[in-house]
């Protein structure tokens, strides 16, 4: 059993703030029940979930949550200088 690629120890990476690094091969098991697989050296695995292709990390955690716009129903009108 030693040698079974399927039985070695995988090593995880746990950034602060990423996605986990996880040296493959790897198979992913969803909320679902689906499998999802990798045969790469190490994969992303997205943590944030505002991936497109989650489970895996497409870097969405680097951009910051969408910010309200200023003319969207709900947000307060910006103000005017004084005279």
């Amino acid at each position: 059993m030693q040698n079974d690629p399927a039985a070695r120890r995988r090593r995880i990476t746990a950034p602060r703030a990423g996605p986990l690094l996880v040296e493959g091969p790897v198979d992913v098991t969803l909320d679902d029940g689906t499998t999802v697989s990798s045969d790469r050296f190490c994969v992303a695995l997205c943590t944030c979930r505002r991936s497109r292709i989650y489970p895996w990390c497409d870097t969405s955690h680097r951009r910051p949550a969408r910010p309200s716009r200023p003319d969207s129903p709900g947000s307060e009108p910006a103000s005017e200088p004084p005279p």
